[in-house]
C-alpha cells in the first residue's frame, strides 16, 4: 500500500476551501466560456458538422497526451503548484482560441487547451479530496457545484456577449485576463501536500479492479456531459430550429440544472447512499436525452437539457471521492487511473457525434448518447451497498 501525500497546514480549513472553490470556479467558467462560443467559432471559420467534430478530437488527445504526465508530477510536487500553472496555461489557450482564423490554427489550439485543461482539473480535484479530510461531513460536491455555478455564470455571459454581438475574440480574451487575476489571488491560501514517492508503473496507469466500474461510470458520464458543452446549442440550433439566443438559454438552463445537483449532492449521498444517487443519476440522462429526441420542440427539449443536466451533476465527483480513498493508490495517481477511463468518453464520444450527424442526423447522434445512460443505470446496479 502506497502512503497517502502528507498534509501542511499553513492556512485554516476554511481558507484552504475556499481557495480551492476559487480554483473550481476559474475552470468552469473558463469551459463554458469556450463552450457558450463553439457555434460562433464554428460559423466564422465556416466548418460543418464533421469538421468541427475532426477539430473537437484535437482537445481531448491533448488531455489524454499529459495524463500520465499530470500524474506523475502530482507524485513529485504539491498539487498547489501544478494548479496555478495549470490555470496560467488554460486561460492563455482560451483567449488564443478567439485569435484563430484557419483551421489548423484552431486544431492546435484545441491541443493545448485539453492539455492545459487535465492539468488544471486533476490537480483542483487532487486538492478537493485533501480538502475533505479537513471534514468530517461530506463537502467534495460543493467543490462540483461550485464548478457548475462558475459554468451557468459562464454560459450566462456567453449568452449577453452573443446577444450584442460580441465577438468571440475580445469576450475570451476579457475572461481569461479575469480568470487568471481570480487563480493568483486565491493560490497562497491553497493546500500545500508534500507528495509522497510512488512505485514506478506503466506510463498510463489504469484503475484496479476495485475502482473499474466506477472508472466506467465516469466514462459514460463524462460522454454525455461532454456532448452537452459541445453540441447542446448546434442541436437546438439544427435540429429544433431556434435562434442563437434561444440554443444559448438552452444550454444556460442545462448548467443551472447540473449547479444544483451538485449543491444538493451531498445532502443526498450523506441521506440515501453513492449506488442511489448514481442510479437515478443514470435515469435521469435516459429520460433526458428521451425528451429531447422524441420531441424536438423548443420546451421539451430545454426540459430535456435539464434532466440530462441534473443526471450527469454528481457522478464525476463522486468517482473522484471514491478513487481518492483507494487502498492500492494514493490520492493524486489513483485520480489519473480513474481519469484516464473517463476522459476516454471525453476522447471518442463527442467528436463522433458529428461524425454521426454528418452521416444521418443530429438527432440519431443524440440517440445513441442517450444510450450511455443505460449503462450507467447496469454498472451501478453492480455496485455492492456499504
Amino acid at each position: 500500500m502506497e502512503a497517502a501525500s502528507e498534509i501542511i497546514l499553513t492556512k485554516t480549513p476554511r481558507q484552504i476551501r475556499i481557495a480551492n472553490a476559487i480554483f473550481f470556479f476559474v475552470s468552469g467558467f473558463g469551459y463554458t466560456t469556450w463552450a457558450s462560443r463553439i457555434p460562433s467559432i464554428q460559423q466564422s471559420l465556416h466548418l460543418n458538422e464533421a469538421q468541427l467534430g475532426a477539430a473537437l478530437f484535437a482537445m481531448p488527445i491533448g488531455l489524454m497526451a499529459t495524463m500520465p504526465i499530470t500524474g506523475r508530477l502530482l507524485s513529485n510536487f504539491s498539487s498547489s503548484r501544478i494548479m496555478i500553472v495549470g490555470a496560467i496555461a488554460f486561460n492563455l489557450m482560451l483567449a488564443l482560441l478567439g485569435f484563430t482564423s484557419w483551421y489548423w490554427q484552431f486544431i492546435a489550439i484545441l491541443f493545448f487547451f485539453g492539455s492545459s485543461r487535465n492539468l488544471l482539473n486533476l490537480s483542483i480535484n487532487t486538492q478537493s479530496v485533501g480538502v475533505q479530510k479537513l471534514y468530517d461531513k461530506s463537502i467534495i460536491t460543493t467543490f462540483h457545484g461550485i464548478w457548475s455555478f462558475a459554468g451557468f455564470a459562464g454560459a450566462g455571459t456567453g449568452y449577453i456577449m452573443v446577444y450584442f454581438n460580441v465577438p468571440p475574440t475580445w469576450h475570451l480574451l476579457t475572461v481569461s485576463i479575469g480568470m487568471c487575476v481570480l487563480a493568483f489571488y486565491a493560490w497562497p491560501n491553497t493546500l500545500h501536500q508534500k507528495p509522497v514517492p510512488q512505485v514506478r508503473k506503466p506510463i498510463f496507469s489504469l484503475p484496479d479492479k476495485e475502482l473499474l466500474k466506477f472508472a466506467l461510470i465516469c466514462f459514460s458520464s463524462m460522454a454525455c456531459e461532454n456532448v452537452m458543452y459541445d453540441w447542446s446549442g448546434i442541436y437546438m440550433q439544427k435540429a429544433v430550429h431556434v435562434s442563437k439566443v434561444t440554443a444559448n438559454a438552452a444550454f444556460v438552463v442545462f448548467m443551472i440544472a447540473v449547479t444544483i445537483g451538485r449543491f444538493a449532492g451531498d445532502t443526498l449521498v450523506n441521506k440515501y447512499g453513492i449506488k442511489f444517487v448514481l442510479q437515478y443519476s443514470g435515469i435521469l440522462i435516459v429520460a433526458g436525452f428521451a425528451l429531447a429526441i422524441a420531441l424536438p420542440y423548443t420546451i421539451p427539449a430545454i426540459v430535456g437539457y435539464g434532466f440530462i443536466g441534473l443526471g450527469v451533476s454528481c457522478m464525476v465527483p463522486l468517482v473522484f471521492s471514491v478513487a481518492g480513498k483507494s487502498k492500492s493508490m494514493s490520492g493524486g495517481p489513483a485520480i489519473a487511473a480513474v481519469s484516464t477511463v473517463g476522459y476516454l468518453g471525453f476522447l471518442l464520444v463527442p467528436p463522433i457525434v458529428g461524425f454521426v450527424a454528418q452521416a444521418a442526423n443530429l438527432r440519431w447522434s443524440f440517440a445513441l448518447i442517450g444510450l450511455l445512460g443505460l449503462v450507467i443505470v447496469w454498472m451501478t446496479s453492480k455496485i455492492e451497498e456499504d
